[in-house]
């Protein structure tokens, strides 16, 4: 088989184009460039031009073809203006997951195809199963499931399985792929645990093996966020209001496992009248929930969070200590246009019900919720309230070891 693996530089790519190699395809190497940019980027945080020397070299250890493509003017205009369009409106958007889904399986895809490509790899921690090959787990994803239907009856093609490795586990972030995409996708090393993939490197000799996992925004690097935000958003001066714990009382109806759907899902509302000025910042939308650091408050027992924004107003809402009750919700809603189902054959119908494991971020652990699909969108009601539910974020849910389906946080 002829495979196009996505070669950054890193540890994990680096192994994925080795075990394919050594299973005996065709492999060819590509280099993805998809920015230019160093406003607001941290020194020393993913400099492409080192990963690009190193990329050239595993591939020069590992014998195979290289190839640069600049990706830079899709990125600007699939990802990066809608990063910050999103922080604009004073949402917390997640530009890993649309990389994935418009870049790396879409117009990296694109070219490698135009290469020849059989199928295209990348060094995440996930897996790809197809019927056959599911039909091994299959006991297992049974026992699993809640909903009464065995995944076996329906005819699926390929499956989003989550690493073996749970400390790198990175479905969550490949939650937006389709059939179409998934299908065209190889994932060599989400059978491994993350040790092992360093080992293999370090007994193959490659120049990758002891680098550091690259952190931040995919493709960017770690971020000073407000300056990197700076380049477009204007800085603005405006208050910080903190909300004490009692005036959230009057909000606790949303907390009741009776109240109407739309409630449990609604955000807690504050006011500038709400609470009491403590502070001043530069622009609301620089800020999200759960946020702790960058308030420059002091005179507080515990910490502040951010608890809310208005980029109305250019208010940000804080709360004290990380067991204030305004981080914490017990629903969210998706709009019914953003909802996606990674295997389309187990789209609910409207006025139904289910169970499955739901996370809202990457690395939190899967928290139990019902789904309860609606003609204007999901509403996905926890068991346990969560903390740091964030407008923008990506909200995936599972059954069992299977990412089933995501979609964007609206409120």
């Amino acid at each position: 088989m002829k495979i196009v693996v996505g070669l950054s530089g890193g540890v994990d790519s680096s192994v994925a184009a080795l075990l394919l190699k050594e299973q005996g395809h065709e492999v060819i190497a590509m280099f993805m460039q998809n920015w230019h940019e160093t406003t607001g980027t941290l020194y020393g945080d993913c400099p492409w031009k080192d990963d690009l020397a190193i990329a050239q070299l595993v591939a020069k250890k590992l014998d195979i073809p290289f190839h640069f493509i600049d990706l830079s003017a899709d990125y600007s205009k699939k990802v990066v203006d809608y990063l910050f369009a999103e922080y604009e409106r004073g949402r917390t958007p997640n530009p890993d997951v649309l990389c994935n889904r418009e870049i790396k399986f879409d117009a990296f895809l694109k070219a490698a195809m135009e290469l020849g490509a059989d199928k295209v790899a990348t060094g995440h921690y996930a897996r790809i199963m197809n019927n056959e090959q599911l039909t091994i787990n299959n006991e297992q994803l049974i026992i699993n499931n809640k909903n009464n239907f065995q995944l076996s009856t329906f005819n699926f093609q390929f499956h989003l399985l989550a690493g073996v490795d749970p400390k790198k586990d990175q479905s969550y972030f490949l939650c937006q792929l389709s059939q179409e995409q998934l299908a065209k996708a190889l994932f060599p090393i989400g059978h491994l645990q993350k040790s092992e993939v360093r080992k293999l490197a370090a007994e193959a000799g490659l120049p990758s093996a002891d680098k550091k996992d690259s952190q931040g925004i995919c493709f960017v690097g770690k971020v000073d966020l407000p300056v990197f935000l700076q380049q477009r958003l204007a800085a603005k001066e405006g208050n910080i209001v903190e909300i004490f714990s009692l005036a959230v009382g009057l909000n606790q109806r949303q907390e009741k496992d009776d109240a109407p759907l739309a409630t449990l899902c609604t955000p807690y509302s504050y006011t500038p009248q709400s609470g009491k000025k403590i502070g001043v910042h530069q622009g609301a939308h620089f800020y999200t929930i759960g946020q702790r650091h960058g308030l420059n408050v002091g005179g507080h027992a515990q910490p502040l969070f951010v608890i809310a924004t208005d980029t109305l107003t250019n208010t940000v809402y804080v709360g004290e200590s990380q067991e204030h009750p305004g981080l914490f919700r017990k629903g969210l809603f998706i709009l019914s246009e953003e909802v996606h189902w990674l295997q389309p054959q187990l789209r609910m119908e409207h006025g139904e019900e289910r169970n499955y494991l739901v996370r809202i971020r990457y690395r939190q652990p899967l928290q139990k919720a019902k789904l309860h699909c609606r003609k204007e969108g999901m509403y996905i009601i926890f068991e346990t309230p969560q903390r740091g539910v964030a407008a923008g974020q990506f909200a995936a849910w599972y059954e069992g070891e299977e990412l089933l389906g995501s979609g964007v946080i609206n409120d």
